[in-house]
């Protein structure tokens, strides 16, 4: 630990004035640099000076030794990389790749290599992942339970057992009388809201209810219907909302699969509550959406089953134009991407363009540079397209594709709704017209025209149908266009030098990479990911830049557009699978109603319409789910009903957001959220604002299934398993002792409350879920078992099955046991998977081997099959819930927009666009600046401008400056309790970025982590300077002109809007 002595004002714990003084680790246990767990664990064997060997010759190496290693998966970032963590005297020393897995090493090695043999050979990891040291041994991270001993945010602390917090959280009760002002407050408890609790009742109350939304059942006859059970509804008059269950909030960061599972099957199915959320909104999520509705599939009557994340095959492809997203820092992920991308380069194949304002590493290693305004992706594409369609080069032949049986004549596996038929209705392009409207089939029956005849269109491998790209007219008095016209007449509708003209990009270089796209044919692959999608507008910058891909027909081709080789599903809903873990919940709840966020629902199908009409009070969201930033405002604003209790897992909202100040304020207000627990491996930027914190195990010390990037072509299943013994105390739940986690907190609130799903009979008669390894083995058993019968994994043999206990010889008996873990994986007629969970588990997973690429021929060996929309139905039908407008189902351009529809405008005054990035050092909490490795390197982040921006206001190298916006014209950061920083950072002068542009990486600004100080049990534990340098410019991204509590979100995606601020620039200044 650092920092200087310094005088701090005497705080109050319980009214009581207690002395500071300096204190360093060693006078608390609440973090890891002052409890015992380290020393326990590692025996000090790489701090004693006795244990150096006297001549470094006489200690052999060691971490080469199978018995050393254990292979799991990193998070870092979201990447989620196989490594190997390698071990001396139980300490993780160092972090390699997985050389099994293809993330991490090509060709990687063959699975059925034994891991005696393979244990010497190691794969690539990024520095983060090799940094991941430094972030299972952060002297902050929290090791005991904590409750507020002051107001939210004062970061005042008293350490509690597990089970006090736990009965505190369930039973309620006046919980912070000892906090000035909340002497009298009643803190519900989650006893008070976990009221329904038949699963029958819920059933049948969800169908009717979801009904009186619908206005298809009167709210009168539901409250008859149910009388005897209204007080358990939020609100009897809006039955739609549901059950008082929902006031309970799961709100997640980075949470990843089997977490996930295990989290929803206790907030869903166990307590009730419709209210799951994690992070994807601040994110990239209208990139997922965009995919997903331009891959979902039609089957009687609703859309579904998208696939919401593509990649280019990097193994073969020639061409790739990339936008906003930079594969050799950040992406999915330079480990992999970095060597294939190198190898193409080297060899000649490879060429790819970069399209973002600022200069990344890839787009300095691009044959072009296109530095674009920020937001403009959709029109550079539509130049682009309008280039390819002025010229004729697309592929007019996979687009005539109408059906899967034209497509598999044509040898593809992929056809689109290009020549299907729209219906335009007076307010645009609406529905897909159906044969039934014309008489030449049924309601799901599509057509198109072929020869100047409607044709119809049956969605099978029977009979081959082409249809005509281009028509417009009527059709029995109904006026129609195919998709490919109505795409077509909006990208023609513009000149290309007009496109580009948004862009600030010069025509003639647009039309030079539109010339190479063009010239790879279904090589050539237009790849995105978060810059253009985090807009406003994200959602159709998306689709805009998919419908590139659909143009050359490259979808499913090696070197093309793929969906990645997926993975072997652990949840067990697949034949021959052991544990169908959705199936073994007895009395599994059915939650209704609708979510916090207003997702996933029309507005139009709930009793607020009913009653209110547009505009809505507050954006509904029915195509996208997760919508992060919209979770705490709402609950704040009481719409579309107030909350209870809030466990946010993993995340830090107040940080992490645009607009972030909007988040603390409704953090700080104790009546909106009246309790918060959270749960951490540090004391956070959002944990400040508990009223209780547990620490969690980390990533090295826990399970996981993280699912693998689409940009790996074989299948692949990844592990994450206990390498080190936790460094957290230990709790009793269910009458066992293991480490306190995410799942340690669920299991003891399942066990004090008698949730279903959880204790001795937890999956089924017999079979207990008591522990976390009771779940997560169970589902490696699925993988593997495999997705069918005779997939499954060999056996282990004796060697491996000793190896797997030798190697787990550090870990305490609290996370391993070797019968006990046995004994999980015994299913209920009586088969026993345990050798094949060991045979994944020494391998750190189950990895398809190379050769299934290899002999796949021109295809990809796991291609993408079936419909790929250019015209989205789904999203043509839906209304903007402010205007009551139709949304478009083709790809627009459309400038930065306030939740009323309208372009927003700051004027002169604010002339600069503020964008983010991510640096390869940097990520989420457990990198920069708080990593003492990466920040060695990376010390603090700094505001880039171009020397000619810079040079017209008068502004040198090393200045420092503030950022200041429309909505926050200050330019700092409340975070209450009379605490302000500044968003002021140096700034650095480049030519790599567009002029007139402002940059700032993320990773930087905390004063959580280990930034501040923090008071525990009367103990000043100071924080260290060099975590809180840097700036995060999150404070200055603009609120919403009409909502004012949350940012720019785009309604379609639910993506935040990290690049459409404007901001001005003044010089630092000492107040704050």
């Amino acid at each position: 630990m650092k920092g200087k002595k310094k005088q701090i004002p005497a705080p109050k714990i319980d009214g009581k004035a207690v002395r500071p003084s300096r204190r360093d680790f060693l006078k608390t246990t609440a973090f890891l640099g002052g409890s015992t767990a380290l020393l326990a664990t590692a025996g000090c064997s790489l701090t004693r000076e006795k244990n150096w060997p006297k001549n470094p010759g006489a200690s052999a190496y060691g971490l080469h030794k199978p018995e050393n290693q254990i292979l799991t998966s990193c998070l870092q970032c979201h990447t989620a990389c196989p490594i190997k963590v390698k071990l001396q005297n139980g300490v993780a020393v160092k972090i390699d790749g997985n050389p099994y897995s293809p993330q991490t090493l090509t060709r990687q090695l063959d699975y059925e290599w034994s891991p005696l043999t393979t244990a010497p050979i190691d794969g690539a990891i990024c520095p983060k992942g090799q940094a991941g040291i430094q972030s299972l041994y952060d002297p902050y991270r929290l090791v005991k339970v904590l409750k507020r001993a002051g107001k939210r945010g004062e970061n005042k602390w008293q350490t509690i057992s597990f089970d006090q917090a736990l009965d505190e959280i369930t039973n309620g009760g006046k919980l912070f009388a000892h906090v000035p002002g909340e002497e009298n407050r009643h803190v519900p408890g989650l006893k008070e809201l976990f009221r329904m609790r038949d699963p029958k009742l819920m059933k049948q109350m969800a169908a009717d209810a979801k009904a009186v939304g619908k206005g298809k059942m009167s709210r009168e006859a539901f409250k008859e219907k149910y009388k005897d059970h209204l007080e358990l509804l939020i609100d009897p008059e809006r039955p739609d909302l549901g059950p008082i269950n929902n006031q309970f909030v799961f709100l997640a960061g980075r949470i990843e699969h089997g977490r996930k599972e295990f989290a929803k099957r206790w907030l869903n199915g166990g307590f009730g509550s419709v209210n799951w959320y994690e992070h994807t909104t601040v994110c990239e999520q209208s990139h997922h959406i965009a995919y997903e509705k331009m891959t979902d599939q039609y089957k009687d009557g609703k859309w579904s089953g998208g696939k919401h994340h593509m990649k280019p095959d990097l193994h073969n492809v020639e061409f790739i134009l990339f936008f906003g997203t930079s594969p050799f820092e950040a992406n999915f992920g330079p480990p992999m991407a970095s060597p294939l991308m190198t190898k193409g380069l080297t060899e000649g194949r490879l060429k790819f363009a970069v399209v973002d304002p600022r200069l990344t590493k890839t787009a300095a290693k691009a044959w072009k540079w296109l530095p674009i305004k920020p937001g403009s992706d959709a029109a550079c594409a539509h130049a682009i397209a309008h280039y390819l369609l002025e010229h004729g080069l697309y592929d007019e032949r996979f687009l005539s594709n109408a059906n899967r049986a034209a497509a598999e004549a044509d040898q593809e596996t992929v056809y689109t709704n290009s020549s299907w038929l729209v219906k335009i209705e007076e307010d645009g392009p609406g529905a897909l017209l159906r044969a039934s409207e014309i008489g030449l089939g049924d309601e799901h029956t599509f057509v198109v025209m072929r020869d100047g005849r409607p044709r119809a269109v049956r969605l099978d491998s029977e009979t081959p149908v082409e249809g005509d790209l281009f028509f417009a007219g009527e059709i029995q008095g109904i006026k129609v266009k195919t998709s490919f016209q109505v795409y077509y007449d909006y990208v023609m509708s513009k000149t290309l030098e007009e496109w580009a003209g948004y862009t600030g990009i010069e025509p003639e270089k647009i039309k030079a990479v539109a010339a190479e796209y063009a010239r790879h044919g279904k090589k050539a692959v237009v790849e995105f990911y978060r810059g253009p999608v985090q807009h406003t507008n994200g959602y159709y910058n998306g689709t805009a830049l998919i419908a590139l891909n659909l143009l050359n027909g490259n979808v499913g081709w090696k070197g093309g557009l793929t969906s990645g080789g997926g993975h072997w599903h652990e949840v067990g809903d697949k034949p021959g699978q052991p544990f169908n873990l959705k199936a073994l919940h007895p009395g599994k709840l059915n939650p209704f109603g609708h979510k916090l966020t207003k997702e996933g629902t029309r507005y139009e199908d709930s009793t607020y319409f009913q009653d209110e009409g547009y505009p809505a009070r507050r954006p509904w969201y029915p195509f996208t789910n997760n919508v992060y930033q919209e979770v705490l405002p709402a609950a704040r604003a009481g719409y579309p009903y107030p909350i209870k209790a809030v466990f946010l897992h993993k995340g830090t909202p107040a940080l992490s957001l645009p607009g972030a100040q909007t988040q603390i304020d409704a953090l700080l207000d104790v009546e909106a959220i009246p309790l918060t627990f959270q749960c951490d491996i540090v004391i956070g930027d959002t944990t400040v604002y508990a009223d209780y914190v547990f620490p969690d195990m980390s990533i090295w010390e826990r399970w996981g299934t993280p699912h693998t990037t689409p940009a790996v072509p074989t299948k692949c299943s990844k592990i994450r398993q206990p390498a080190v013994a936790p460094l957290v105390e230990t709790c009793k739940v269910f009458g066992n002792e293991m480490p306190i986690s995410m799942e340690a907190i669920m299991l003891g609130i399942a066990e004090r409350l008698g949730m279903p799903g959880f204790g001795d009979d937890g999956f089924a008669e017999g079979m207990p879920l008591k522990r976390p390894e009771d779940y997560f083995l169970k589902m490696i058993a699925n993988i593997a078992a495999g997705d069918k019968p005779g997939d499954s994994v060999p056996d282990a043999d004796e060697q491996e099955m000793t190896l797997f206990v030798q190697a787990r010889r550090h870990l305490p008996e609290t996370v391993f046991d070797p019968t006990r873990w046995e004994k999980a994986v015994i299913d209920a007629q009586g088969g026993n998977w345990w050798r094949k969970v060991v045979y994944v588990l020494v391998r750190g997973g189950r990895f398809e081997d190379f050769t299934a690429y290899e002999n796949s021929g021109d295809k990809l060996p796991h291609p993408f099959k079936g419909l790929f929309s250019l015209y989205v139905e789904e999203v043509a039908e839906g209304r903007h819930p402010y205007t009551g407008e139709r949304f478009k189902g083709y790809p627009v351009f459309e400038p930065p927009k306030g939740y009323n529809d309208q372009p927003l405008d700051d004027g002169e005054e604010f002339p600069y666009p503020l964008i983010t990035y991510k640096p390869i050092l940097g990520g989420q909490s457990r990198t920069l600046p708080n990593n003492y490795w990466l920040s060695n390197i990376m010390p603090q982040n700094y505001i880039l401008m171009n020397k000619r921006t810079a040079a017209a206001i008068g502004i040198k190298e090393g200045d420092t400056i503030r950022l200041i916006s429309a909505t926050n014209p200050e330019g700092i950061w409340n975070l209450g309790n009379e605490k302000r920083i500044p968003v002021e950072g140096e700034v650095k002068l480049a030519e790599s970025i567009r002029p007139g542009v402002i940059a700032v990486s993320w990773s930087f600004g905390h004063w959580g982590y280990g930034a501040g100080d923090t008071l525990i049990d009367g103990q000043v534990i100071e924080g260290e300077p060099e975590r809180k340098r840097g700036l995060c410019p999150n404070a200055v991204f603009r609120t919403d002109p009409v909502l004012k509590d949350v940012c720019l979100s785009d309604l379609i995606g639910g993506s935040t809007s990290f690049f459409q601020t404007k901001v001005k620039v003044e010089p630092a200044r000492a107040e704050v």
